[in-house]
């Protein structure tokens, strides 16, 4: 798994027809945003909880599946970044202690973290600190 993948920043955002942040749970929009625009689409929708047509239900199953297919999309190529990026961080190891540097470089890990924190704020810590782990093993 070594192969270098092409990642273009649009294979990690949904086309504009198929997500909103609102309704996706993507960053910009809450749990809160998203339900009250569900409680709005039920509100106009009519008074009454189930549809008398398959019409509504089938429109929002085949939209679950179509969301559900890009997840799986966007898992994929995190799944690939993220073996590429230990591989290469593994190596960058190995480099470093062969040519009599230390095992770690703790400056680097923290502009690392700090630029997780930065665009993804408490979460982005955690995840900075897995994916550090990744390359370079438990410390």
């Amino acid at each position: 798994m070594n192969a270098m993948i092409d990642v273009n920043p649009s294979i990690l955002s949904a086309p504009a027809d198929e997500a909103t942040p609102a309704a996706s749970g993507a960053p910009g929009g809450s749990a809160t945003d998203a339900t009250a625009g569900a409680s709005a689409a039920d509100a106009t929708a009519g008074a009454s909880a189930a549809p008398t047509n398959g019409t509504r239900d089938d429109t929002a199953t085949d939209r679950i599946s179509g969301l559900r297919e890009r997840i799986d999309e966007i898992d994929n190529a995190l799944i690939e970044l993220w073996l590429e990026r230990a591989t290469i961080s593994a190596e960058v190891g190995r480099v470093r202690i062969a040519s009599g540097g230390t095992r770690l470089v703790l400056s680097r890990e923290r502009e690392i973290v700090d630029r997780f924190r930065d665009a993804l704020g408490a979460d982005g810590v955690q995840l900075a600190l897995l994916i550090l782990r990744a390359g370079r093993g438990p410390l």
